[in-house]
């Protein structure tokens, strides 16, 4: 079985800090070029900005097996200077804008800090105050010497933090997929023919995901990401039994989410593999959001897919929280379910 230690927290601390908007995934993307080429018997960036990894297999006609997992974070784009270090922007990927006003972000490639402003309190009226404040009214408010430019990308400032058993971090959802993904290539099997997608711009609408998902042809594919947990008590403080998943209960395998039924042959064999090994799993309850699956299932002839996830708390916020051993627990089942991967998965 693999293990979470120093090295890993430390990798995905770095892919975790770095800023990587969809469309602007230079930051992570050198990151993981740095991680895989000493594993890679193939190594490729696509036109969109996708990094294809290819690990070969022996034998005549190994099992083609892509992991997909998406380099991209949603944050905000600066659209307008309006003057004195004030700078119109819109967000990009799905952000809940009350999560905004008064948050810090860094902006641009040299990481500018800045704010995200809007009109206080004290000088609101109640019918302001009974709605939320939209994104055209605020602005990110660098300082008179602070500069950006439209087109720049911002987000978070949120730096990544250990925490007992608990990390917490911006842009979780889907750094700890992409660190998962470079610990599988490191050990990877040779009975197969490992395939990996580190993709753009999923999360406005699993763009790169689409094309690697033609370059590799697979003959299934297994997207990995980090799915919000609905885990919070009630608020009568009693028991949720309306969760879709819970931390600490392990990897989230997906029968089926908004845009793909996953096949269930590869469903059964995920619990197969993690029942027979004592890795605990839990399943995913249908309902809102995707993965990159969606697109992949629907290339070429099509592809078998299933999406296995990390389960965190407060996506798309400034910060989320997932704890160690589920992301350990995701790692060591989808590590032993590629040596156990054979062709006749397919013929069942």
């Amino acid at each position: 079985m693999l293990s979470i230690g120093t090295t890993q927290i430390k990798l995905l601390e770095k892919l975790c800090n770095a800023m990587s908007v969809s469309g602007d995934e230079g930051e992570v993307r050198r990151i993981v070029l740095e991680e895989v080429k000493p594993y890679a018997d193939e190594v490729k960036v696509d036109a969109l900005g996708s990094v294809l990894v290819r690990k070969q297999g022996t034998g005549r006609k190994p099992l083609r097996v892509l992991l997909d997992a998406h380099m991209d974070e949603v944050g905000f784009m600066i659209v307008k200077d309006d003057g004195d270090g004030f700078y119109q922007f819109r967000t990009v990927g799905g952000i809940d804008e009350r999560h905004l006003v008064g948050k810090q972000v860094i902006v641009g490639k040299d990481h500018t800090p800045g704010v995200i402003g809007a009109k206080p309190i004290h000088l609101t009226d109640a019918g302001e105050r009974s709605h939320t404040v939209d994104v055209e009214s605020m602005r990110i408010d660098l300082g008179p010497d602070g500069k950006a430019k439209a087109g720049d990308r911002a987000t978070f400032a949120t730096k990544f933090k250990r925490v007992g058993p608990s990390i917490m971090s911006k842009s979780i959802d889907d750094r700890i997929g992409v660190a998962i993904l470079i610990e599988l290539l490191k050990n990877a099997p040779n009975t197969i023919e490992l395939c990996l997608a580190f993709s753009v711009q999923e999360e406005i609408g699993l763009r790169g995901a689409t094309v690697a998902g033609y370059f590799f042809e697979p003959d299934l594919a297994i997207a990995i990401d980090s799915t919000p947990a609905r885990d919070l008590p009630d608020y009568e403080g009693r028991e949720n039994y309306t969760y879709n998943t819970k931390l600490g209960l392990g990897p989230a395998i997906y029968p089926a989410h908004s845009p793909v039924i996953s096949d269930p042959r590869l469903v059964s064999f995920l619990t197969e593999v993690g029942t027979k090994h004592k890795i605990q799993y839990q399943f995913r309850q249908p309902g809102g959001g995707g993965t990159d699956a969606g697109a992949i299932q629907q290339v070429r002839s099509g592809v078998p897919v299933v999406s296995v996830s990390v389960p965190h708390r407060y996506t798309h916020s400034p910060i989320s929280v997932s704890r160690v051993d589920d992301w350990k627990n995701t790692l060591n089942l989808l590590h032993v379910a590629l040596q156990e991967m054979t062709p006749a998965l397919l013929k069942r």
